[in-house]
């Protein structure tokens, strides 16, 4: 069974949308693309070299193209993308010149994916997506950036039919620009008590 990390660049009050530059996703009057920018240190791109070492990639259609417009051309700036599988959730798109694309069409299609062998599966950018995976419990580990901003409006990463579900920290990193990078593991149900029991 394939592991699904979502790695995300979020606000403080967990917009996800456009963080690398004003005209990445301006959908629904969104005027903040390229918030991430003024974070961008060493430590940060130390992290990011690490965590986009070659993996398949699981996208949604609208961050896939947007992908296929940009990476292709620059895969000095990460390295193996253009070699693994982009699977693709999509009920319009079938098809792509961008080699190793594979298209999927449903949910099941995605559970059938996770059940086969192979390297870990990245999900970038994505929201509908990430909510779908979040929804059904096939998120494995998240893989946050968190940003001292809020936006207050935009694509959130969480929203409406998230299930109850607790998670484990397995790494953390502040940078000197103030962003917490955290890495989480999936770790059963929620628990509660009184505090102090």
């Amino acid at each position: 069974m394939r592991r699904i990390i979502v790695l995300s660049f979020v606000t403080l009050d967990g917009i996800m949308q456009a963080p690398g530059g004003p005209e990445e996703d301006t959908s629904g009057g969104f005027t903040y693309g390229g918030w991430l920018a003024p974070f961008f240190d060493e430590t940060y791109a130390s992290v990011m070299e690490k965590q986009l070492r070659p993996a398949d990639l699981l996208l949604g259609r609208k961050t896939f193209e947007i992908f296929a417009s940009y990476w292709p051309e620059r895969s000095d700036e990460w390295p193996g993308i253009n070699d693994v599988t982009k699977y693709v959730l999509s009920r319009t798109m079938q098809q792509s010149d961008w080699q190793n694309s594979v298209f999927l069409s449903s949910l099941e299609d995605i559970k059938q994916l996770k059940n086969t062998e192979g390297t870990d599966i990245q999900v970038h950018g994505s929201s509908k997506l990430i909510q779908l995976l979040l929804k059904h419990d096939l998120v494995d580990e998240l893989w946050l950036k968190i940003h001292p901003l809020t936006l207050g409006r935009g694509k959130k990463l969480f929203d409406a039919g998230v299930i109850p579900a607790a998670f484990t920290l397995t790494a953390s990193t502040v940078t000197p620009s103030g962003v917490i990078i955290v890495n989480y593991k999936r770790a059963g149900g929620v628990k509660t008590g009184t505090v102090g029991d």
